[in-house]
């Protein structure tokens, strides 16, 4: 930078001026230090410069699988949000293991970054006090709530209520639900079966366990295992409300398989709205949670967070949700074509103290 400084005749508080942006430069002499430099071929030591400034200007995206495609998709979400404000991603993968979920929040490589988005699925109520940091951290998911910080959530229960109603309005009665968790009561699959439950009432259609799968992991692989078993049992099913899209895929497979057609024979709806979606055959129904609100919203609440960790009390925001009709449920009657349904309750953000949220 002293070199700089004497090539283009300024001070080497005016090379740092240029070199960081600042506006209130003459041209001239902006030209002569950006010339100095290109001559010099300097480069700023971003290491010497984060231990000044604290900063790295990185933020790390923790999530349990980047081979489930909701995970892929909201990745890149972030990374594009994250760019805009110039900011780079570390992107961090946990398996859904408990350890290294603990990992995220307490290891070494936590310093590396300026903040952290952190998407749990191992951590739950009873980990409460791991998320008492000393670094910005935004929560997104359904495992944890009330933990001290910004979280950003999904319409869960109303989003799965109005994916029943889709298929029930549709004339549907045996609807199945493949993605089920039995015994859990915290997290996606408790609160959309839960919504699932809630859309089967508002229909005047019974509740039949017979037509609950379970599925473990959230997998092509294991949505196929679980159609293929509802329909070994003999289960009389006309409509499926696959918990995520992966899941509902991997039924379209085993529907096809066995020479049913959708949307004649089965109606299909998923969740989460994936690229794919659009792009089986037939085109797949599914539940669009507001992923690039989230993954802005995530960014955003961050960077507030980064720059004064004082910033107010913690927010918790429900972004929108909308059912997007395609094919599988017999909303698309041309190639392409899409019935785009909001969902209530959507867009709502709370503004809570530590300790437990307010209900959803």
């Amino acid at each position: 930078m002293q070199d700089v400084a004497a090539r283009a005749g300024v001070s080497i508080k005016t090379v740092s001026n240029v070199v960081n942006g600042y506006p209130h430069i003459r041209p001239a002499t902006r030209e002569r230090v950006e010339e100095a430099i290109d001559h010099l071929g300097y480069r700023i030591n971003e290491t010497a410069r984060s231990l000044r400034t604290r900063r790295t200007d990185m933020i790390t995206l923790a999530v349990p699988e980047l081979s489930l495609p909701y995970f892929a998709e909201l990745a890149d979400s972030v990374i594009q949000a994250a760019d805009a404000r110039g900011l780079t991603v570390l992107i961090e993968q946990t398996s859904a293991g408990r350890s290294r979920e603990v990992d995220v929040l307490t290891g070494k490589r936590r310093n590396m970054t300026d903040g952290l988005i952190f998407s749990p699925l191992e951590l739950g109520p009873e980990d409460l006090a791991l998320f008492d940091v000393d670094f910005p951290l935004v929560v997104l998911g359904e495992r944890v709530f009330g933990a001290p910080a910004d979280h950003v959530t999904m319409n869960n229960v109303a989003a799965a209520q109005a994916a029943t109603l889709h298929l029930a309005s549709s004339g549907r009665k045996r609807i199945a639900l493949i993605g089920g968790h039995e015994g859990e009561h915290v997290g996606s699959a408790a609160l959309r079966t839960t919504g699932y439950r809630q859309g089967l009432e508002e229909a005047g259609l019974p509740y039949d366990p017979a037509l609950v799968a379970e599925a473990g992991l959230w997998h092509r692989s294991t949505g196929a295992e679980a159609m293929g078993r509802l329909l070994d049992e003999g289960v009389e099913i006309d409509g499926v409300f696959a918990l995520n899209d992966a899941l509902a895929l991997g039924a379209l497979h085993a529907l096809h398989a066995r020479g049913l057609d959708v949307p004649g024979d089965v109606a299909v709806i998923g969740f989460d709205d994936i690229d794919d979606a659009r792009y089986s055959a037939p085109t797949l129904s599914s539940v669009d949670p507001g992923r690039e609100q989230i993954a802005q919203t995530a960014v955003g609440l961050l960077v507030a967070r980064i720059a004064d960790a004082d910033a107010g009390p913690f927010r918790r925001v429900v972004p929108d949700s909308r059912i997007i009709g395609r094919e599988s449920t017999g909303d698309a009657p041309t190639s392409g074509a899409e019935t785009v349904v909001a969902v209530q309750e959507g867009g709502v953000e709370r503004v809570e103290p530590q300790g437990e949220p307010a209900a959803v």
